[in-house]
């Protein structure tokens, strides 16, 4: 559609504008002309970048989202919404979009790396590992392919798959890439001396790669460091304000510290990367039990026990709960089966260890 006369030359200054660095401008040129052509979905798009670059991604998914239900089969727009709710830590809303432009374009590498990004976010290697596989193929020399293939097949536990990969990236020489996977290899061996050096390297030699802190600070935790642990969490969460343990292990902090309204709004940051974590739902009724909300606590432990019957923290929390509200028989009926979980686990774990191994058949 072309517009004739002054609407015309708002958006050429708006278009200057935004070239030119001058966002704010670009912003109300462009909001000034959808005024009067509500239905202009490029320009909508346009507004939506602008925001973007303004760092205002909240009302840059609504543009886009506006833009896309009049070009549903635009698939920039879709994935600039994508990013956007990227930006939010709004990750099963960027997924939605994502797996639609994979499924279009199985090869394209810019939402496969994002979608098996989410994926990793997600705590679901496995579906960030059949996202990047064919890419692996399509793009053999690509250093993001490789490492991020590389990370999601190793926390899917398929480390001779991603040793082979380790040993790609350590061909090329020292990198953050190679030390953070070498940290990772040897945290998942419990070997937190060698874990620990290899992250202090790949922090070093790249402060701002996504992850690193939180992996270096989950080896500095489980060695006993815990306040230089707590110093990497804090680090990680300036690269990437949404990354979901840094979130939950920082909210466990402040709520051990007493301060539960900033344990809060970790936790939040969090629930919006994993919405149905358990651990994270548990830490968020913690808090607000610790903020005297204990109709609320219980609420969101009852569901929770709904949804993870064998969650045995939940139950003892929420006979806790009972018994503040003096619900004795209901108390004594969750305590009784917070036991019986634990019992059970604890059963299946020593018949586990007592099995005899399993016998290897002769070829």
């Amino acid at each position: 559609m072309l517009w004739a006369g002054e609407p015309q030359e708002s958006l050429r200054e708006a278009q200057t504008a935004l070239q030119s660095g001058d966002v704010g401008t670009a912003i109300r040129l462009y909001r000034e002309f959808l005024k009067s052509y509500p239905n202009a979905a490029e320009i909508r798009s346009n507004l939506g970048a602008a925001l973007v670059q303004d760092g205002q991604f909240a009302a840059a998914v609504t543009e886009y989202n506006m833009a896309l239900q009049q070009l549903p089969n635009n698939l920039r727009v879709r994935m600039n919404l994508a990013l956007a709710y990227y930006k939010l830590g709004r990750l099963p809303e960027a997924v939605e979009h994502l797996e639609v432009l994979h499924k279009l374009q199985p090869l394209e590498l810019k939402p496969a790396l994002l979608l098996a990004d989410c994926m990793l976010e997600a705590n679901r290697p496995a579906k960030a590992v059949e996202v990047l596989t064919p890419l692996r193929e399509e793009y053999p020399d690509d250093h993001a392919v490789v490492y991020v293939l590389g990370m999601a097949l190793m926390k899917d536990n398929r480390i001779p798959e991603a040793q082979a990969l380790l040993d790609r990236i350590l061909s090329d020489g020292e990198s953050a890439e190679a030390a953070f996977l070498l940290g990772q290899s040897e945290l998942l061996r419990n070997d937190l001396v060698a874990a620990a050096g290899h992250l202090a390297r790949a922090v070093k030699l790249d402060p701002k790669m996504p992850w690193v802190h939180t992996l270096y600070g989950q080896a500095l935790k489980t060695a006993g460091k815990v306040e230089e642990a707590t110093v990497q969490f804090n680090e990680e969460l300036k690269v990437n304000p949404y990354d979901f343990t840094a979130n939950t292990e920082i909210a466990l902090q402040f709520l051990q510290d007493g301060k539960p309204d900033e344990a809060l709004s970790h936790i939040t940051m969090a629930l919006q990367v994993r919405p149905d974590d358990p651990g994270a739902l548990y830490q968020r009724a913690s808090i607000h039990l610790t903020q005297g909300l204990t109709g609320q606590a219980r609420q969101e432990l009852e569901q929770l026990i709904r949804d993870y019957p064998s969650f045995s923290e939940a139950h003892a929390a929420l006979a806790r709960v009972y018994y503040k509200l003096q619900r004795t028989a209901d108390g004594d009926r969750e305590a009784a089966e917070a036991r019986r979980v634990r019992e059970e686990a604890q059963k299946q774990l020593e018949e586990k260890r007592n099995s005899p191994p399993a016998k290897k058949q002769l070829r």
